[in-house]
């Protein structure tokens, strides 16, 4: 086995989840993550826990067998829900062998499934979860990488330094949490801002998402005035969606448009109430993931991005007293920052074509 692995296993275990003897652990993986999961399971029988393991959230195929077949009437499955509230650690591995498995499912049966299963994931978020990558060779042909590129790439930004990658980030959350308005300009199609009082700024450093590498917080629901060009491609449910735009009043959607897939993006906003509302606002930081690859995992954290999510608003990151935006869906979008860009904080800018106010080239 690739020793690398093994090291992102203890990563996950013991900076993740903080592994602990007696943990009821479910580990949520397609079978291409097998190396992964073993390690995992080694290291578990070496803590004391307790693993079950399940392909119910990444495994694709039976998932769109499911969906295809169904009549697009869902019920949250109660005997899931129940596993989940006796788990202690969750564990999801992404990795796939057909990254567009579901692409021929209705994009309303999709949503309504999400809708139905809100409750299983308000539950794992309860958990010391977290989410990872394992590198397989359909994630290194959609990042258009060979399968040993896509690995280094992926061990590159996953087995590192942790504590030091803290410590950057803090810079930008010493910026952002005591912060009023942010306002985010990308060339002419980006002017955007919200409110983010009282809300507290998270420093992502690996502990749910691995890898880490981001600082977010959620914008005030109703507060979020202007337009959005998401210039960077995504991945939701099995299809690319390219060049969304979202053009904000109250906080609210009112007008939308994507170049590619523009129905799913219909489908998204249209998941509840929440849909069209922000539920996040997140900065990238990390300078290890230096390429696009098509995976919002990795995408969203690059050094020069900001995204933004429509939806659900994580619980830590309202404040006490204020307004959470409740969605059964959570869709991340990304803006290159890279040009012609910056981002100012109370009316300072703190990020100019994607250098930080504390990074040396930073430029007033």
């Amino acid at each position: 086995m690739d020793p690398r692995i093994r090291n992102h296993a203890e990563i996950i275990a013991n900076h993740s989840v903080d592994l602990q003897e007696g943990d009821n652990v479910v580990i949520d993986a397609h079978p291409v993550a097998e190396d992964l999961v073993v390690a995992l399971h080694e290291l578990i029988g070496e803590k004391g826990a307790n693993p079950v393991m399940t392909s119910q959230r990444t495994g694709k195929r039976e998932q769109r067998a499911f969906l295809r077949a169904s009549d697009g009437e869902f019920e949250t499955p109660e005997h899931e829900l129940a596993l989940i509230e006796n788990t202690d650690v969750y564990i999801a591995i992404r990795a796939s062998d057909n990254v567009t498995q579901t692409s021929d499912v209705d994009p309303e049966i999709s949503a309504a499934y999400g809708k139905a299963r809100r409750p299983i994931l308000n539950e794992r978020l309860s958990t010391r979860w977290c989410l990872t990558q394992f590198p397989a060779p359909a994630n290194a042909q959609l990042a258009e990488m060979s399968t040993e590129g896509y690995e280094n790439f992926v061990w590159d930004a996953v087995n590192k330094d942790w504590d030091d990658q803290r410590d950057h980030q803090a810079n930008m959350v010493e910026i952002l949490d005591p912060a009023e308005e942010v306002r985010i300009v990308s060339g002419d199609t980006t002017d955007v801002t919200m409110s983010v009082a009282g809300n507290p700024t998270i420093n992502d450093h690996g502990k749910h998402n691995l890898p880490g590498g981001e600082v977010f917080t959620a914008p005030q629901p109703d507060s979020v005035e202007g337009e959005v060009l998401f210039d960077m491609p995504l991945y939701h449910q099995g299809r690319e969606i390219t060049d969304v735009y979202l053009e904000f009043e109250g906080g609210e959607v009112v007008s939308h448009s994507a170049a590619k897939n523009e129905e799913i993006l219909t489908e998204v906003l249209n998941t509840d109430d929440g849909a069209r509302r922000l539920g996040e606002l997140g900065i990238g930081m990390n300078r290890d993931i230096d390429q696009f690859t098509y995976n919002m995992l990795f995408d969203e954290k690059m050094g020069d991005t900001v995204h933004m999510a429509v939806g659900r608003a994580y619980d830590n990151t309202v404040g006490e007293g204020n307004e959470q935006n409740e969605s059964a869906t959570h869709v991340d979008m990304i803006v290159d920052m890279s040009e012609d860009s910056y981002i100012e904080v109370d009316g300072e800018v703190v990020q100019r074509d994607g250098t930080f106010r504390f990074e040396d080239g930073f430029e007033e």
